[in-house]
């Protein structure tokens, strides 16, 4: 198990919606996801952290605790059907 990035002024819902996102990468890496459903929880994320720099912080934050990374999860999800990495 590892600490998820996390900002301290997200509220507790932004909290839940940000690890959704999480959850969806590593279900992406460990038995695959749909587009669909990597997409649904990555525009909640966005919505949340509407910064670039701060997207590229978290997935290199994120990255770098669990080697998965939700940026190569994204551009896999704009390709295919069906994401497993």
């Amino acid at each position: 198990m590892y600490d998820y990035p996390l900002d301290p002024s997200w509220t507790t819902e932004e909290i839940i919606d940000v690890i959704a996102l999480y959850n969806a990468v590593e279900k992406a890496y460990e038995e695959g996801i749909s587009r669909e459903e990597f997409m649904a929880a990555y525009k909640v994320y966005t919505s949340i952290v509407d910064s670039k720099s701060m997207q590229k912080t978290i997935d290199r934050e994120f990255e770098e605790v669990s080697t998965y990374s939700i940026y190569k999860v994204f551009k896999a999800a704009q390709e295919n059907e069906w994401i497993h990495l």
